[in-house]
């Protein structure tokens, strides 16, 4: 039996796993022909020919729109600013609640305060870290407007229920689909099933240009409404205005997406099978050899839906092993393998929630005439994503190529090291 890197042993890995990058040739031959071009944005913030930008950016939304069966597709220079404008062509402001998870990034629900509404934290179900439909049910009030459901690690929730949950009440639905490019529900292309979807080219991400995000809908209205928002649309409201149509408030910004990062972005898209082909081959590898640890819960997907494993998630069972999470996770890094703990902090107990303060002298929209009712933002509201958090969730890079099965068999006989050395590790634990 090898003693654990942990305790002085030595690790398994000799040398750190490779980094994953999608960037390649292709694109650094679409960045050159951008260059040779000279034009590396082509908006103009006035009504007319560069309102919506220029040949790259129209061709990646032409793209965007065939590849997911939308009828419309709104770039942007990120997928915060994307959600952002989608939240603001609902017409979602002061006054109004969207649902949404309080277990993914800020920018999910900042861009609900950057509309000047309210978020209001719904939990989420053990098995995908997606929104739980029950809760949402809960959480719903008068003034709940939209639902701004994300896509997590590369998987959806239960579309099924949060559908019918979103009828009923008259809801519209946001999908944060940034982890989950490609993913699928029962036939149904993540991204596409509510309302809207945002999808993110982060440089971390599945595809990438380094910054950017694209917005698509079917929704013809919601779709004019983004591209006002995107692209200064007060100012564009008012040549319109002018020339008799009616009057719609709008208050837009510069979320533009430069040539440049669309150039890429086509590139990228055209990978975007291929890529995630290949994490799906190594997760479903990777769930199959954890069936024989009982302390450790693989990803739990439905037999008629797509998981892409932007990250592979799972479950760690403390009692079912006698040690804690984090001594689990030191005794991987030990041996060579990242694992990430907890994900995120849920957003309530963060401090802007906390102290219900964005501004410095105002506690608006926390507290104003347009929302009298209180929002709780205190510990337990939400119990699944709190103990994900402080106990159970995992996640790995292990599924991300240029990593193989051997790497996987490597990340295994890891675990079955802790495994082996259990007793170490709980004297370890101890003494710490």
């Amino acid at each position: 039996m090898s003693k654990l890197a942990l305790l002085g042993g030595k690790p398994i890995l000799k040398k750190p796993l490779p980094s994953y990058n999608s960037i390649n040739k292709e694109e650094e031959l679409a960045v050159a022909k951008v260059m040779k071009e000279k034009k590396l944005s082509d908006f103009v913030a006035r009504a007319g020919e560069y309102f919506l930008g220029g040949k790259y950016v129209k061709e990646l939304e032409k793209r965007f729109r065939n590849y997911f069966k939308v009828k419309y597709a709104v770039s942007f220079n990120s997928a915060s600013t994307a959600l952002q404008a989608a939240v603001g062509a609902l017409g979602v402001g002061p006054g109004d609640q969207v649902i949404t998870s309080p277990f993914t990034m800020s920018a999910t629900a900042s861009a609900i305060l950057f509309n000047n509404a309210l978020p209001v934290f719904a939990d989420i179900n053990e098995n995908s870290f997606c929104l739980e439909a029950e809760s949402i049910k809960k959480n719903i009030t008068p003034k709940t407007k939209a639902l701004l459901v994300v896509n997590l690690c590369g998987g959806t929730p239960d579309y099924d229920s949060i559908l019918r949950i979103a009828q009923k009440n008259n809801l519209k639905i946001i999908e944060d689909n940034s982890q989950s490019p490609g993913a699928a529900y029962k036939g149904k292309c993540a991204g596409t099933i509510g309302d809207m979807g945002v999808f993110s080219f982060n440089f971390h991400k599945t595809i990438q240009c380094g910054e950017g995000g694209i917005l698509v809908t079917n929704n013809k209205k919601y779709a004019f409404r983004a591209q006002l928002i995107r692209n200064h649309g007060e100012v564009v409201m008012d040549d319109l205005f002018n020339t008799g149509r009616i009057y719609e408030p709008i208050l837009g910004n510069n979320f533009r997406l430069t040539e440049l990062q669309a150039a890429i972005a086509i590139e990228q898209l055209k990978k975007l099978k291929k890529l995630n082909q290949q994490r799906i081959v190594l997760a479903d590898y990777l769930t199959e050899k954890l069936k024989e640890f009982l302390w450790l819960v693989a990803p739990q997907v439905d037999k008629k839906s797509v998981h892409v494993y932007y990250v592979y998630p799972f479950r760690f069972l403390g009692k079912g092993i006698g040690i804690k999470r984090e001594t689990f996770a030191k005794a991987m890094g030990a041996e060579g393998f990242y694992i990430h703990q907890g994900y995120q902090k849920p957003l309530y107990l963060i401090p802007i929630y906390q102290k219900k303060e964005i501004y410095p002298h105002s506690k608006f929209p926390f507290i104003s005439k347009d929302y009298p009712q209180k929002v709780v933002y205190k510990k337990g509201i939400c119990p699944v994503a709190e103990r994900m958090y402080e106990k159970e969730y995992l996640s790995t890079a292990i599924c991300q190529p240029p990593k193989t099965k051997k790497e996987i068999d490597l990340f295994v006989k890891a675990i079955e090291k802790i495994e082996e050395n259990i007793e170490d590790l709980r004297e370890y634990e101890r003494k710490m």
